[in-house]
């Protein structure tokens, strides 16, 4: 990584920018010592990396030689070529400081064509899209983006597996609970645990959402509850449920189909229709011979309805749903959603 970030920081014309995590404090000394190899001025940008870099100077963690360190609004006095700006936004978060200047939407700071782009992590599983979108715009910008890993511009800052079993033996845990990354993640950890010598029975494999309970017996999963996101629509929080996303991602994709039929409150005749409304489904002005064909099929289910002494309206709009539904399936191979109403006289 040292070796590096010395070439790319001895092959830069212009200002060099490094996006990365704030919490690798070794990753930000490593950057602060290329700049200061060679003459570069260091203004940090980006909440959380503002904070990291001010604690760790303060507790020693980081050595930052005087004067070298620069307020955000002194660097645009600073020539391209003298400033290196470490900065968060390796993941592609939108409100973040790299993607802000990859954007124009940043303050003091904006992407000058010639300017080096260095972003010294793996895209999180998940981030890859804002990443990789993030890059791109960084390119449109005329930067030289340096991000791959097999550019050596990151390492990964995880234990391996010799060190998770050295903590282990270290510390001796009576009961061994792994809690960061994926299921899979956990699963391997948690077998390492075993390889070292913790009883299988003594090992807990939660998931989000599982209640842990702590007492003089010992530790175990002993209940469940919600989690997961929360999704907010409108003035609502948390009000739409699973049957609502269903509908929503149905009428995303197939549309829906409104059928209206005017019908006699004593006789069950029909009085008029039926009649189909399309809306995300098909252009109706468009699609004649298939609205024909559909209300065919509509006055099929209501004769049949009739036939059978079926005068329920829940019956009679189920028969004409299901009817339709399989018609649309054969013909298209789609579903929409049908919406039957039925027009008492």
């Amino acid at each position: 990584m040292g070796d590096t970030f010395d070439e790319v920081f001895r092959e830069a014309k212009q200002r060099v920018i490094v996006a990365s995590f704030a919490s690798n404090v070794h990753r930000i000394q490593q950057i602060i010592n290329a700049a200061n190899k060679y003459g570069r001025k260091i203004c940090v940008t980006g909440r959380s990396m503002v904070n990291v870099v001010n604690i760790a100077s303060e507790l020693g963690y980081l050595e930052i030689p005087d004067g070298m360190l620069i307020d955000i609004e002194q660097s645009d006095r600073i020539p391209h070529e003298e400033l290196c700006v470490i900065t968060t936004g390796s993941q592609g978060e939108p409100m973040s400081a790299l993607v802000r200047m990859a954007t124009s939407d940043h303050k003091k700071l904006g992407i000058i064509p010639g300017d080096t782009v260095i972003i010294s992590a793996l895209p999180i599983p998940g981030n890859e899209k804002m990443v990789h979108r993030t890059i791109n715009q960084l390119f449109r910008q005329g930067a030289n983006v340096i991000y791959d890993v097999l550019s050596g511009v990151h390492v990964s800052g995880h234990a391996s597996q010799e060190e998770l079993k050295l903590m282990i033996n270290l510390t001796r845990p009576k009961y061994f609970m792994p809690v960061h990354g994926e299921y899979r993640h956990l699963l391997k950890h948690a077998q390492l645990a075993e390889d070292v010598g913790v009883p299988e029975d003594r090992i807990l494999l939660p998931e989000n959402g599982d209640v842990i309970e702590f007492d003089r017996k010992g530790v175990r999963i002993v209940d469940r509850v919600p989690a997961g996101p929360v999704l907010v629509d409108g003035l609502g929080i948390g009000d739409v449920g699973n049957i609502v996303l269903r509908d929503r991602r149905q009428l995303a994709q197939d549309g829906i189909l409104i059928v209206v039929v005017t019908m006699n409150s004593q006789t069950k005749q029909v009085l008029a229709g039926p009649d189909i409304v399309s809306r995300g489904f098909v252009y109706i002005r468009e699609a004649d011979d298939l609205m024909a064909e559909a209300k065919k099929k509509v006055e099929e289910a209501l004769d049949i309805c009739l036939q059978n002494g079926s005068t329920d309206w829940n019956t009679i709009k189920t028969r004409i749903r299901d009817t339709l539904s399989n018609f649309f399936d054969q013909k298209m191979k789609r579903r929409p959603i049908i919406l039957p109403i039925i027009m008492e006289v």
